[in-house]
């Protein structure tokens, strides 16, 4: 399931501006589909536009989302949930759902077949995608309003680096659940779920026109070196 909402605020219609020659929902469908992994590669959108494209590059888009599930404040697991409970009346109730961002270019089928296998293997409810830091949260800095410098947690000013918890952080790709535990909404960051890591060279949030080129920039190096 590819949720992708016409509404974006801060990149307008992101869901199908062009990434690497094609709309960058494209790229999450493409890997989904070569994956050979689903049954249904269904793109939940409020929008008809973005249903065309997604149709065109061979997703499903059975429905259209309720209005009331994509405005800003609704969460990925609400949206997540609708789609299941549509799917059901569409044709029949899922077992396993992976939940793709549409703004996902560097996802890989790979990527999502080690997901699933670690749902599968782990018996947690949830396997999605994680990143290292690559600096240590732990000295993180604090700016005050006029520009001063303080220590998040200044316990840690003189712990060597390398004594330090490493720590990590959701990619933001993919998210492989149980349906019943998506319906049941049970809570995503908890040991419910287990982690699926990948490079940081490989993750990239897009969210802002700065975020958009640096994973432009990103994309060209990962293909040049094939």
């Amino acid at each position: 399931m590819i949720p992708a909402r016409g509404g974006s605020k801060r990149i307008p219609r992101k869901n199908l501006r062009e990434f690497a020659g094609r709309p960058i929902i494209a790229h999450s469908i493409q890997a989904a589909r070569d994956s050979g992994l689903f049954d249904v590669v269904l793109v939940s959108t409020d929008d008809e536009e973005i249903a065309s494209v997604a149709r065109a590059q061979g997703a499903d888009v059975p429905f259209l989302r309720p209005k009331a599930l994509a405005d800003d404040h609704t969460g990925t697991q609400a949206v997540v949930k609708q789609a299941i409970e549509a799917v059901a009346a569409w044709r029949s109730s899922p077992e396993q759902v992976c939940c793709l961002y549409a703004t996902a270019p560097f996802v890989r089928a790979a990527d999502l077949a080690a997901g699933l296998a670690s749902l599968d293997t782990s018996g947690a409810d949830f396997a999605f995608s994680v990143t290292s830091f690559a600096f240590p949260i732990q000295r993180a800095l604090r700016l005050g309003a006029d520009g001063r410098v303080g220590m998040m947690w200044p316990e840690h000013m003189a712990t060597r680096s390398q004594d330090l918890e490493h720590a990590w952080h959701d990619a933001g790709q993919f998210y492989w659940g149980r349906a019943e535990a998506f319906l049941a909404g049970v809570p995503l960051y908890s040991n419910a779920a287990v982690a699926v890591p990948l490079p940081r060279h490989r993750v990239q949030d897009i969210d802002t026109e700065e975020d958009w080129r640096r994973a432009e920039l990103m994309f060209q190096v990962l293909q040049a070196e094939g």
